[in-house]
């Protein structure tokens, strides 16, 4: 970014200097024209003071002391004294532009350029009283070779310009460069707003970003060691069970009991797995989805359909009530969100408690609702719930048989439905969660 910013900065220099050279040398040679002109009529003033064509010839004989060149034409064309030539044996000027402008109007002028001697030719007429015309006529560099004769001086005028621009682009593009510099070097520990009022939203992003790359890493960080923690519970477990097989400490009538605290822990490390590379594939956008318009009633109800021997097993009663209403998303993440909401409501809950699964139609959205009679959410926990492996009641969780991360799995698909979630708990006496699906 430097070096770029180094490039331009000298390049519009070395640009703008050498346009600036350019156009000065025209302008003073415009100026240079005009005053010429001006010095040819002052000749032609001083020759308009002589009384005879002696006193003429002796002044065009002093003029060309300065490169001045006289010349009398007559009415007809016709050369009658130049100081510089025979005029004898001169053409007609009847014909010269500043000749005919100047029988015309009184006065003219004109420029002709040799190009084999690089020079411009400069004329003044005006007419006299005795209806003869007098032009004065001087020689002077063109344009071009007075540019070419100022070359060395200009190259190295030039030169000493454009490394100048290159020291100062060094300087300039250090200082523009510096407030990002700092910025980049402390963004975590500076809050002050950017040098550049320009590069304030960019700054913001950028650094909103850096901060949500750092909490990612620390979740990430979180959940690995969480996971570790949570397969080793069942795993150690296992391995007790094994072990006392293994070692012959278990009789007879403890094997089937041990069988099945091997199979309860390896159901709940195959859930916990499973939840585990779910979450991660949703973290990625690595889950496949297919979107299309479902029945949210229908899917609610089968959804209660296959819970009611969970329920039963838990002693929990469940009601669907509501009626059609459609929602835009993917099948198989809204079958999860359905199940693991009325999962917690089972396990949560209290013997004899009843789930409520109501289905609505809202004004612009689709609304589920799941309601249970159970244990409750304190206060201070309701907004953590949604976090991974966060537990209200550790124990509890874990004697049911949670993985601690369905309702994160939840907040991921409700975020993929742009949908909204509501939680209202007291308690003792339920839970109740709200989810809107906006009509799209």
């Amino acid at each position: 970014m430097k070096k770029k910013i180094n490039k331009m900065l000298v390049l519009i220099a070395a640009l703008a200097i050498l346009f600036t050279v350019i156009l000065i040398t025209f302008v003073y040679y415009d100026l240079f024209q005009k005053q010429m002109v001006e010095d040819l009529r002052g000749y032609h003033f001083i020759a308009q003071s002589c009384e005879n064509q002696e006193q003429l010839e002796k002044m065009g004989q002093r003029m060309m002391l300065s490169n001045v060149r006289m010349t009398i034409v007559s009415m007809d064309g016709n050369v009658i004294y130049d100081n510089e030539a025979d005029q004898s044996i001169m053409v007609n000027h009847g014909e010269r532009p500043e000749i005919v402008q100047a029988f015309k109007t009184g006065e003219g002028h004109a420029v002709r350029r040799s190009e084999t001697l690089a020079k411009n030719t400069f004329y003044y007429a005006s007419k006299l009283d005795d209806e003869t015309v007098i032009r004065m006529a001087r020689d002077a560099g063109s344009v071009y070779s007075i540019l070419q004769s100022a070359m060395p001086s200009l190259i190295g005028t030039l030169l000493l310009l454009v490394v100048m621009s290159i020291v100062i682009a060094h300087f300039l593009t250090k200082r523009l460069i510096a407030p990002i510099e700092r910025l980049a070097s402390n963004l975590d520990e500076s809050e002050d707003e950017s040098d550049y009022e320009e590069l304030t939203p960019f700054v913001t992003t950028i650094r909103q970003q850096h901060q949500d790359i750092i909490k990612s890493a620390r979740m990430r960080q979180e959940f690995t060691a969480n996971v570790s923690h949570e397969l080793k519970t069942p795993l150690t477990s296992i391995m007790g069970y094994a072990e006392l097989i293994e070692n012959g400490m278990a009789e007879a009538e403890d094997v089937t009991r041990f069988a099945s605290g091997i199979r309860n822990s390896a159901a709940r490390l195959l859930t916990l797995i499973n939840d585990t590379i779910r979450l991660s594939e949703m973290d990625d956008g690595n889950a496949d989805m297919v979107m299309e318009q479902l029945n949210l009633y229908e899917m609610a109800k089968y959804c209660v359909e296959m819970m009611e021997m969970s329920a039963s097993k838990h002693k929990v009663s469940m009601e669907l009530q509501g009626t059609d209403c459609f929602v835009t998303g993917d099948r198989q993440q809204l079958e999860e969100l359905l199940y693991n909401l009325c999962d917690n409501a089972i396990r949560y809950n209290n013997p004899g408690g009843e789930v409520v699964v109501e289905v609505s139609a809202a004004e612009g959205a689709s609304v589920l609702v799941v309601r249970d009679t159970g244990i409750g959410i304190p206060k201070e926990h309701q907004d953590r719930i949604f976090e991974r492996f966060y537990r209200v009641d550790k124990s509890r969780s874990k004697s049911t048989g949670g993985t601690g991360l369905g309702l994160a799995i939840v907040k991921h698909i409700i975020t993929g439905f742009n949908a909204k979630i509501e939680v209202n708990s007291e308690v003792g006496r339920g839970t109740t969660i709200k989810v809107t699906f906006p009509n799209k």
